[in-house]
């Protein structure tokens, strides 16, 4: 799913570098201890100030849209929701970190099923219960241990080395097992479809349509 992003207009500083920038030539020119001399000074600042912003527009910035809070109807699903998140935010910055390939590819896959998970259950709220351990348990423990893998990836020794070895060789049932907790939330649908086919055919045998 493309990242949402916002447009926000980043005002350059050189209308008000322009504008201050009148009032030392002002200084050595005219009299500012008078009033009319001070009035002309703002005006020249003011003129000089809308000039800069013809000469220096602002600048156009597409930002990542704030995410919006979860909501469900129910407050302790919206909190394990929001703790999934939170996780799940952790995993790109763990794969922009980690310089081993084969695992960084099961990162991204974690990532993405991760992601139909939060969605699945933030629009069916019903089936939170389904993924609890998931989210208290399987993902953070997950991005422990990844988190010491990135920690320890430039590190020489034994015990770098062999916890570095261990991590790769489970990345794969990690990976598998995400897909697998995404794939159970479908699987009343899936059976509700089969009886449905199963139905249909039975319906167009006996009324000689098939």
């Amino acid at each position: 799913m493309p990242e949402k992003r916002i447009e926000k207009k980043i005002a350059s500083p050189w209308p008000l570098y322009l504008a201050a920038a009148v009032w030392p030539a002002a200084a050595l020119l005219l009299p500012l201890y008078r009033l009319w001399a001070l009035a002309v000074a703002a005006v020249l600042s003011l003129i000089a100030y809308q000039i800069g912003e013809k000469l220096f527009p602002p600048t156009v910035a597409y930002l990542p849209a704030p995410e919006e809070p979860i909501r469900t109807g129910e407050a302790a699903t919206d909190a394990m929701l929001s703790n999934v998140r939170q996780n799940l935010a952790l995993l790109p910055q763990l794969d922009d970190f980690i310089e081993d390939e084969p695992l960084s590819a099961c990162i991204r896959r974690m990532e993405r099923a991760g992601g139909g998970i939060l969605r699945e259950v933030s629009e069916h709220p019903e089936k939170a219960r389904q993924i609890r351990r998931f989210a208290e348990y399987y993902l953070p423990t997950s991005i422990k241990i990844l988190s010491a893998y990135a920690r320890m990836e430039q590190r020489q020794g034994a015990n770098a080395a062999e916890l570095r070895r261990e991590v790769e060789q489970n990345a794969e049932t990690i990976a598998k097992a995400f897909e697998n907790q995404l794939d159970s939330l479908f699987e009343s649908e899936a059976l509700d479809i089969s009886t449905d086919i199963e139905v249909l055919k039975d319906m167009l045998k006996s009324d000689a349509l098939n």
